[in-house]
């Protein structure tokens, strides 16, 4: 049965969002690319959308059972994980150039979806009107479902090789050490 429901609109960073029960951010060590979302850590999930640079209309909804599949609005197939709800509230931040932003709107109230002690699971639904990567309004809108359930295993599409080999980039990218980034001007170290 759904217990709450709400919907507002996310302006968007350059890489997507994180929404879990973590509000101790960090670029996850591995992108989902081919997968709309995939874990960042086991309390929180990051989610690449359409969007880049623009608006995203979100719907959270709250259930305290399974709810039904949403038939209609031209859903993309459904993409699910299991989040450990260490704390109760729900929390959602846009991801932009090394840094994070708090994406959940001041006048909403906090959507508590737990009791702090267990799994919560996320069903994640996505449309977009214009499925070409951009900036700006794409009339992109998420759908996101949350009730508690034990861990199970996530429900994602198959990837392809593009896919694959981006994640690798990334995890590469992502373990390469700073250090590695600096050049030297002259007699000095930037």
């Amino acid at each position: 049965m759904l217990i709450r429901e709400t919907t507002f609109t996310v302006d968007l960073g350059e890489n997507g969002y994180l929404i879990g029960f973590d509000d101790d951010y960090d670029f996850p060590s591995e992108m989902p690319f081919g997968w709309r979302c995939g874990p960042a850590t086991p309390a929180t999930a990051v989610v690449l959308p359409t969007t880049d640079t623009g608006t995203l209309r979100m719907t959270v909804q709250l259930h305290d059972s399974p709810p039904g599949a949403e038939r209609g609005d031209g859903w993309e197939p459904a993409e699910e994980m299991s989040l450990l709800a260490d704390t109760p509230t729900l929390c959602v931040a846009t991801i932009g150039q090394g840094d994070f932003w708090d994406a959940w709107p001041e006048e909403e109230p906090p959507l508590e979806a737990s009791a702090g002690d267990g799994w919560v699971r996320m069903r994640l639904y996505c449309h977009v009107d214009d499925a070409e990567p951009g900036t700006g309004d794409r009339g992109e809108r998420h759908l996101l479902q949350f009730w508690p359930a034990p861990q199970t295993p996530p429900v994602h599409p198959d990837i392809s090789e593009t896919d694959r080999q981006a994640r690798a980039d990334y995890a590469a990218d992502m373990a390469t050490p700073v250090e590695d980034y600096t050049y030297t001007y002259g007699d000095q170290e930037t």
